[in-house]
Formats: structure tokens, sequence, C-alpha cells
């Protein structure tokens, strides 16, 4: 492919009940954007949301398997992070006069 070409497009004939491509319209009209626009950034948010639905699900169930197992959480890591959350002292200095 040549640089600065478009990327190719395919077409996708979706039809769609009565009620949904009047919403669609509306939408379109509103934004001032051609029905098909609206109709591809949906499509993109959605699958967007889809796979990062996937990926938490995939950490929990990673993060699941390996509950109390070695891989569970680094030594080192759990101390430094709990002296990170540990309240620090409050040094209260007497004000000189």
């Amino acid at each position: 492919m040549i640089r600065g070409m478009p990327k190719p497009v395919r077409n996708f004939h979706l039809p769609l009940p009565e009620p949904l491509y009047r919403r669609l319209q509306d939408v379109a009209a509103r934004a001032n954007r051609p029905a098909t626009a609206v109709a591809r950034y949906a499509i993109e948010s959605w699958l967007r949301h889809q796979r990062k639905a996937a990926v938490r699900e995939a950490i929990a169930a990673y993060a699941a398997g390996a509950a109390g197992r070695r891989e569970d959480l680094d030594p080192d890591l759990e101390a430094a992070s709990l002296e990170a959350l540990r309240p620090q002292a409050k040094t209260r200095g007497r004000r000189s006069r």
C-alpha cells in the first residue's frame, strides 16, 4: 500500500428497525453529520467498550486463578506498598516566641 493512500473501506449492509433508523437520522441531523458517520462512530465505540470489557474479564480471571499463589503479589512490592500507605507521624513544632 502506498503511504498517504486511504485505507480500504468495506461496505456493510445493516437493516435497521424503523424506530432505530429514525433515531439515527435525528442524531445525525442534530450533529450535522452523515448518518453513516454517526453509525460508524457508534459501532466503533461499542467495539472499543467490548474490547475493554474483555481485557477486564481476562485480568479478573487471571487474578482469581493466581490468588494465594506465588504470582499473587511480590513480597517486596507488597512491603513497599504497605510502607507507602502507612500514615506518616505528624510532627507539631512549637512556635518560637
